[in-house]
């Protein structure tokens, strides 16, 4: 049995301080961490309860951005109406997150922290080019994502909220594993003001841009032309579900219906 201390942070401040320890470690939903304390793959001796932290949840609209904290619940982005509103491609891939308890346990922040290579969220983080802000800094999508359950994050620094540019238009595909309801292959597209962004989820170790659907979307925003896009297999993901062949030829046909998906 695994043994830890239970501590339910009351301030920002108490969070950062208990979770410096290199054995300690922050909770926000579970939904990642418990599975993986249950199967031996983490012994914490802490654990840092963010769920009393009121100031990490919500969203607001706010100049150009919808900012949301930490600690909101995938049915709460799902159920926003000023999200739908602004953004709605966002709305629709928190709505498609696991099942009703998971959305109503997991949170915006954890999912990133984890960074699992088939969560949905990175995928539309990266395409809308968000920032991640913790309590110690601001960090950009391309920077955030380094690989493998690997992110930016330095030992202790707790992600605070999300910023995500409204995009002129946006899309969200995927392609779930039944069991799991993770993306096999997930596909978020975004005309942003810098151009065409595409993210990639499931397919690979992390989270990835592909930049030849880019181009070829930035030249004629049209389903016919991501499907005249060939991705190379090379570095993608081969497992019992489906093998990297097989995903390299889903990704240009999610990326063609976001886009058709596209209000």
């Amino acid at each position: 049995m695994t043994s830890f201390t239970y501590t339910q942070a009351a301030s920002l401040a108490e969070a950062c301080s208990k979770a410096a320890g290199n054995e300690a470690k922050l909770i926000a939903g579970g939904q990642s961490l418990l599975g993986a304390i249950k199967l031996g793959l983490a012994a914490p001796e802490a654990l840092i309860d963010l769920s009393g932290l009121a100031d990490l949840k919500g969203i607001r609209v706010d100049a150009g951005h919808v900012v949301i904290g930490a600690m909101t619940t995938h049915a709460a982005v799902a159920a926003s109406k000023a999200l739908q509103q602004a953004i709605p491609a966002l709305a629709d891939l928190a709505c498609r997150i696991g099942d009703r308890q998971v959305r109503n346990r997991g949170t915006l922040g954890g999912s990133l922290a984890n960074n699992d290579p088939a969560a949905c969220y990175p995928a539309a983080v990266l395409a809308l080019g968000a920032t991640i802000y913790t309590d110690r800094r601001s960090i950009s999508a391309d920077d955030f994502f380094l690989g493998l359950f690997e992110t930016a994050l330095q030992p202790g620094e707790v992600i605070t909220s999300v910023s995500f540019p409204i995009p002129h238009k946006a899309g969200w595909q995927k392609f779930k594993q039944p069991a799991s309801r993770f993306s096999l292959v997930g596909v978020f597209v975004a005309q942003t003001a810098a151009g065409v962004r595409v993210a990639v989820t499931g397919a690979a170790a992390c989270v990835f841009r592909a930049t030849a659907l880019e181009t070829a979307l930035n030249a004629k925003w049209s389903q016919a032309a991501t499907l005249a896009v060939g991705i190379s297999p090379a570095q993608l993901s081969s497992d019992l579900h489906g093998s990297a062949d097989y995903r390299a030829a889903l990704i240009p046909v999610l990326a063609g219906r976001a886009v058709a998906a596209c209000p």
